[in-house]
């Protein structure tokens, strides 16, 4: 084999340079691996990121107490607004009336209707408690006093005509029976003529016509006699018929009118008598129109809407003549205490604890709002407000973080609820 040696001096130097240089670096290398084992290499510097300071989000402005809507209870839904009593941007007291509906007029009417049954039943529980009227009364017992004295007229009215016809009954008794001595008188003396004359006969004194006509008259004085006695026993059986049947009468009259008495007296009771149970009724009835009355009143007051708190009016969304709309009447907010309602991403949250202080900028008042954090919401929603920048994600998952306004700078934005805002909280 042929070497070809080099001859130029530049050629050498740079020669026996590398090889130098080879043998320099292969003795560091021995050494390292003979102490250690392996070559030590020193790892390149991390840069850091500079801790993070602030949490920022997007949010709006509402009132502390949040807004309420003011509407009609459900029963009235369907009604019109007849009169609106407030506008945009007013101030009102709790209990103030805003509006009234179009049904109070016939609301009030059914109040005033159901007053009048109160009355009415209480003017009845007092006449059941009273009684009967007054005239009433005087002319029942006016009554039982007719009837009384109807009674004690009858009564004697009768009792004289039974003393008539015993008195007259007497007259003719006493008269009968003396026509009946003085025909027995005769009847005695035809008899001894007769006898005398019988016997005169039989000795021939007198004669056949002279006993004859003594004969006839004792026959005809007997037959007087026995008609005397006949009529003194009619006049007995009739006027004692007579008598009989007026006793009967009489105590008739006696029976029929104190029944009557009775009666009345038994009606004059009934009407003056005042019963429990009359009274229990009527004072139902009466606690029944009460309760018609505060049934129609509680209605009435439906018809008037009133704010259940004080606050700011800050929106109207039903007017004069219209039906009540699914968004209420107006909306009502507390606006001297404003919040910022801060949308803070859900990867965020465990840095934001409350009372730290925070920063709310915005487009519609000049400079920074100042505040602390004062609630940290327990839900994570959907983000409800955006920046619109090209390529935003529009389906974050935020908490909502309530930062309490100071109360200068609440005063600053109390007429912007649901202004966007920037918010910064410093952690």
């Amino acid at each position: 084999m042929n070497v070809k040696v080099l001859s130029k001096p530049g050629n050498r130097w740079l020669i026996g340079l590398v090889v130098g240089a080879t043998a320099i670096t292969g003795g560091i290398v021995f050494y390292g691996i003979s102490q250690y084992g392996m070559v030590s290499q020193k790892p390149a510097p991390v840069e850091t990121a500079p801790p993070v300071k602030k949490v920022t989000a997007l949010g709006r402005l509402e009132p502390e107490a949040e807004v309420i809507k003011l509407s009609a209870p459900l029963a009235l839904d369907g009604d019109r607004i007849a009169q609106l009593l407030v506008k945009q941007g007013d101030n009102v007291k709790a209990g103030q009336v805003v509006g009234i509906l179009d049904s109070r007029d016939k609301l009030q009417d059914a109040l005033s209707q159901a007053q009048e049954q109160v009355k009415m039943a209480q003017a009845k529980l007092a006449q059941v408690k009273a009684g009967a009227k007054t005239g009433e009364i005087f002319a029942q017992k006016a009554t039982i006093e007719r009837l009384q004295a109807q009674l004690q007229s009858d009564r004697v009215a009768q009792e004289e005509a039974i003393a008539r016809l015993e008195a007259q009954w007497l007259g003719d008794r006493t008269a009968q029976e003396a026509t009946i001595r003085r025909l027995e008188a005769q009847l005695n003396n035809a008899q001894a003529e007769d006898q005398r004359y019988q016997q005169l006969y039989k000795e021939g004194a007198e004669s056949r016509s002279l006993f004859d006509s003594k004969r006839l008259a004792l026959e005809t004085a007997q037959q007087q006699l026995n008609e005397a006695k006949a009529v003194l026993s009619r006049i007995n059986t009739t006027a004692s018929k007579q008598i009989r049947e007026a006793k009967v009468a009489l105590q008739r009259i006696n029976v029929t009118g104190v029944k009557q008495i009775k009666e009345a007296n038994a009606t004059l009771d009934k009407i003056a008598e005042v019963r429990p149970v009359d009274v229990q009724a009527a004072q139902a009835e009466v606690d029944n129109a009460f309760s018609a009355v505060k049934r129609a009143q509680t209605d009435l007051e439906q018809a008037y809407i009133k704010a259940p708190t004080a606050g700011r009016i800050l929106k109207i969304h039903t007017r004069v003549g219209e039906k009540i709309s699914e968004s209420g009447i107006a909306d009502l907010a507390q606006t001297e205490q404003m919040v910022a309602v801060a949308e803070v991403y859900q990867s965020d949250i465990s840095k934001v604890k409350t009372g730290q202080k925070a920063v709310v900028k915005g487009q519609g008042f000049n400079g920074e709002l100042q505040g602390s954090v004062s609630l940290i919401g327990l839900q994570v929603n959907r983000q409800n407000v955006f920046s619109n920048q090209p390529g935003e994600n529009l389906d974050k998952r935020v908490i909502e973080v309530k930062i309490r306004l100071t109360p200068e700078d609440s005063k600053r934005v109390a007429g912007l609820t649901n202004l966007q805002v920037q918010t910064a909280i410093e952690l």
